[in-house]
């Protein structure tokens, strides 16, 4: 996960959730961070790391809803581009992924993670679809 603005050092179930995301501790992530949210509706922030602890529990319907919320509340949210696109891949919708990886290209001006990664994801699905 990509370091954003240091939220957590103004609430602590931020930071909490942070910190169980790091361990892999998803349902502890997400029990956090939903009392962060509780707080703090406007943080895409927040959603997206939502997101990625329920899409790592294989839920995809919360997962890319929060996802969804981080890019309607920050639409240049590269993380959220980025784990969407993931999102969509595991569930077999190349397209939709490459529409996030589209508007990562429009979002990074110069080289970044996100896009690079999701771009070598997506290759990685096309290979082995076309198997």
């Amino acid at each position: 996960m990509v370091e954003t603005a240091d939220w957590a050092v103004l609430d602590p179930d931020f930071a909490a959730g942070k910190r169980a995301i790091v361990a892999g501790e998803w349902d502890e992530a997400i029990k956090a961070l939903t009392s962060a949210a509780l707080r703090d509706d406007r943080n895409a922030d927040i959603q997206n790391y939502l997101g990625y602890a329920y899409r790592r529990l294989r839920q995809f319907d919360p997962a890319i809803r929060h996802y969804q919320q981080a890019l309607a509340l920050n639409p240049r949210h590269r993380s959220a581009h980025e784990h969407l696109g993931e999102a969509y891949l595991t569930q077999g919708d190349p397209a939709k992924a490459n529409e996030h990886l589209a508007a990562l290209e429009r979002i990074c001006l110069i080289q970044c993670n996100e896009y690079d990664d999701l771009k070598r994801i997506i290759a990685t699905y096309d290979k082995v679809a076309k198997r």
